[in-house]
């Protein structure tokens, strides 16, 4: 199933289920409990991120050749860190270069997101995947200046500034993707494309994370887990590419689909 959430003209939110076509039909009931396809189709005026995340835990270095064109080592364990529930952004959205604490490092990181749909705490890997929702295509977007230089070793505050999470622009459940480490990302950004991997390149698979990621530690239903980012990212480019007002990036993953956002300026306070 894939599912959408939207605005109607109304202005009110729900979520739906597309079909081929692009027809959206109303879904009914509880996207992280039971749930079930109206068949009463919808007019969508907007997409939405397809899910307000209870919780955003991201991963760090988890492809292979994104920590040798890093120059860092494998690590023993995954890298943890989280981005703030306002960095959520919609398909269409845009990505807005921080002004006030400003940065002229602002990277992508084109990810596959995993949104967790039944909770737990100490998941074995066995049965890791049967507490997935779905998966959807997701932009880690990083402040490098802040995560490197201006963060006190942290990563958090050049992760978690508003809008650096697009999410979209639908969940795919499990059951059309039964393996999500043998999917096709890529990022593109003004029509070149500068990310082309595979799921299969991360050094911890995806039923590795959610084990680890539960352990003595609770996940919640609608936490979504942002994997990591393969190789070709700006920061590791020479020399260096950075997002700019004006540019435009997508993220497309195999059999999820594409999100796109522009990306512009933040505006002053007023």
């Amino acid at each position: 199933m894939r599912i959408v959430r939207y605005a109607d003209a109304t202005g009110r939110t729900g979520h739906g289920v597309e079909h081929a076509g692009g027809r959206v039909t109303r879904m009914v009931g509880d996207l992280l409990g039971e749930f079930h396809d109206s068949g009463e189709d919808v007019e969508v005026a907007q997409i939405l991120a397809p899910i307000v995340p209870a919780a955003i835990l991201c991963i760090g270095l988890n492809y292979r050749l994104h920590a040798k064109e890093t120059g860092a080592p494998f690590p023993q364990w995954p890298i943890l860190f989280s981005k703030g529930i306002g960095t959520l952004q919609n398909p269409g959205g845009p990505i807005l270069i921080p002004t006030h604490l400003p940065s002229d490092e602002v990277d992508y990181e084109g990810e596959l997101a995993v949104v967790i749909g039944r909770g737990g705490k100490n998941i074995p890997r066995s049965r890791a995947l049967e507490h997935v929702l779905g998966y959807t295509c997701g932009n880690d977007v990083s402040a490098r200046d802040w995560q490197k230089k201006f963060g006190g070793s942290q990563w958090c505050r050049g992760k978690s500034f508003d809008t650096f999470c697009p999410l979209g622009p639908v969940l795919v459940t499990t059951d059309e993707i039964p393996d999500p480490n043998a999917l096709r990302l890529q990022t593109i950004l003004n029509g070149e494309t500068v990310q082309d991997s595979n799921t299969g390149d991360m050094i911890f698979d995806v039923p590795a994370l959610i084990e680890f990621l539960s352990g003595s530690t609770t996940l919640f239903p609608g936490t979504v887990i942002l994997t990591g980012t393969p190789n070709g990212v700006g920061m590791a480019r020479k020399p260096p590419l950075w997002l700019k007002p004006g540019d435009e990036i997508t993220v497309e993953i195999e059999r999820i689909g594409r999100l796109t956002n522009p990306v512009a300026a933040e505006r002053a306070a007023s």
